[in-house]
């Protein structure tokens, strides 16, 4: 269910072992390295209150380049001062000794819960066991460390013809809850085997998140750690991919179509949630409004809580239309779920009964028609049940 044919690019390792960082049983710390060093790029959180891990992490992608990542679940490694820091720093500093790599080319990802303390006691003496193992891990162990409230671990790959080479993207992401745009909450590690010019893949991670990861909701919360990290250590040794050449091209739709996938499967594992619903918004003003609007109807708890129990309530979307703050005339709005239109230019069609059966499938597609412009956008959402409330409710027992 999470794991699209994955396949590992040449010259990365993978390390996963458990610390009990916050509980015994399972593998919660990981390691990925690269055999040579890598052109990285990377894309954080847009919340002003950032984890100690990406404020380091956003230092040192200024250089470009890299060559490990380590990661622990079950604590976020925020809002801790600069006990926070230091401890992220540690992390990388221990790496980079036992490796014996630079430790300015080591990045440092956290998860899980926000304001309690990092269990260094418990983290240091794993960590030569980490490097020890470097090799003897896969791409799932690594995917499931990393993993909080997720239920499934999410791994994607493509392949793809630079010239008369073959390159290979692989990406694993973390993801369930506290997951709203301007980068999505999640953790997500993206390695490639190409060798490509770093303004060439900061242009390609810019322009894949934006139509994936920065396109979906589940509950309208930014996180403090959010993080998506790409390298790409040329091993392929296919020509150097630079900006706006045809390679370029070819690389951002392979990369869109790893960072598609993956936000697919963070919306389907939403926490609590039975269905996935894509929000669809056409002919608005502008861009800006029909970005707005879509998510303001996806974002609705109403709307997500009708979705859930199969409730055709339509009122519910034109009411998160009406106060996104969008130009729209209700007079000229078309509702449709899945096939069946339940509004025909404000007014009900009297196929609710329909529509409630769209409503029981496990993919849905809600289409809103705005009929005032030519401007359209896509968000992805998924219903709200009691299980979310439960989930987070126990999420620090």
């Amino acid at each position: 269910m999470g794991k699209e044919n994955a396949m590992t690019p040449k010259g990365y390792l993978f390390s996963a072992a458990e610390a009990a960082i916050k509980k015994p049983g399972r593998k919660d710390l990981a390691l990925i390295f690269s055999e040579q060093e890598a052109v990285m790029s990377g894309n954080f959180t847009t919340n002003r209150v950032k984890a100690a891990p990406v404020k380091l992490d956003m230092k040192r992608i200024r250089s470009g380049r890299g060559r490990a990542i380590v990661v622990n679940s079950g604590n976020a490694n925020a809002c801790r001062g600069e006990e926070g820091m230091r401890d992220a720093l540690e992390m990388t500093e221990l790496v980079s000794c036992a490796l014996g790599i630079n430790m300015k080319g080591v990045y440092v990802c956290s998860t899980g819960v926000i304001g309690t303390p990092l269990p260094m006691g418990r983290i240091r003496p794993v960590i030569p066991k980490l490097t020890k193992g470097m090799g003897k891990s896969t791409w799932d162990d690594v995917a499931a460390a990393i993993m909080t409230t997720d239920t499934f671990p999410k791994v994607v790959s493509r392949r793809l013809k630079l010239a008369d080479r073959t390159v290979t993207i692989t990406g694993l992401c973390k993801g369930a809850g506290m997951i709203s745009p301007l980068m999505a909450t999640m953790l997500c590690f993206i390695l490639t085997d190409a060798r490509i010019a770093r303004s060439a893949l900061d242009a390609a991670l810019s322009l894949a998140v934006r139509e994936s990861f920065n396109k979906i909701t589940i509950d309208g919360d930014r996180s403090t750690n959010d993080t998506v990290l790409v390298m790409a250590n040329g091993m392929a040794r296919n020509e150097t991919v630079e900006k706006g050449s045809a390679d370029f091209k070819k690389f951002v739709r392979a990369l869109s179509d790893v960072t598609s996938a993956l936000s697919r499967m963070i919306v389907r594992d939403g926490e609590g949630a039975t269905k996935l619903v894509e929000i669809e918004v056409r002919n608005a003003k502008n861009t800006r409004d029909a970005e707005k609007a879509a998510f303001s109807v996806a974002n609705s708890l109403l709307v997500k809580t009708a979705i859930y129990g199969n409730d055709a309530n339509w009122g519910r979307i034109m009411a998160a239309l009406g106060h996104s703050g969008i130009s729209m005339r209700e007079e000229k709005t078309d509702i449709s779920f899945g096939k069946v239109r339940i509004v025909l230019r404000g007014l009900a069609t009297g196929k609710e009964g329909e529509a409630a059966d769209v409503l029981r499938q496990r993919e849905i597609r809600i289409t809103i028609n705005l009929h005032i412009g030519n401007s359209s956008a896509r968000v992805l959402t998924c219903d709200l049940t009691e299980d979310y409330v439960r989930i987070n409710a126990e999420y620090r027992t």
